[in-house]
């Protein structure tokens, strides 16, 4: 089976990841990855926020966490020790596709350097509040961007479970 096939049919969600650091060359690869989804017009709305520090990362979870609305000590990141937010400009009307399509790229990126991953939602609130406002004046991003998602990233503690049949009205042709 064609490489890039086998990834987009073996990757999981991962919901339980090792405390331990992905190496510089898989993020670098990755986030390379990210920067090269297809966008409306090739306008590129999309920007990626790559948390590694810690501290950082914590306060993400706890935010998150908040928003969610789940009980104090829940990590919504799984343990992930980085996380990866996609962002995209307001301004451009394919924003959210555009910033999905960076999700997808990053995950079977990922996947495809054995880099367990999860999509995790609520950047879109994470980044209408202080705190995410905070964190673009902090890096001198200025202009209108919705949190489209986060991409956590680790090391799985077990492998992946097999993927679930695919449902029998998933396609109709018109031929």
């Amino acid at each position: 089976m064609n490489e890039t096939l086998k990834v987009l049919e073996e990757r999981r969600s991962c919901r339980n990841f090792k405390p331990d650091m992905i190496t510089e060359d898989e993020l670098q690869q990755i986030l390379r990855a990210g920067t090269y989804a297809a966008t409306g017009m090739g306008k590129q709305s999309p920007i990626i926020i790559a948390v590694t520090k810690k501290e950082l990362r914590d306060q993400f979870a706890e935010e998150n966490r908040k928003i969610m609305g789940a009980p104090e000590g829940v990590d919504p990141f799984y343990g992930a020790p980085v996380i990866l937010v996609v962002l995209a400009n307001k301004a451009i009307p394919t924003h959210v596709y555009d910033g999905s399509l960076v999700m997808g790229n990053l995950m079977n990126a990922a996947e495809s350097l054995g880099v367990a991953n999860i999509w995790i939602h609520r950047a879109k609130e994470e980044f209408e509040s202080d705190f995410g406002k905070n964190i673009l004046a902090d890096l001198g991003i200025e202009g209108e961007y919705e949190g489209i998602g986060h991409c956590a990233l680790g090391y799985a503690v077990e492998p992946a479970k097999k993927a679930a049949p695919r449902k029998e009205d998933y396609v109709y042709y018109i031929r």
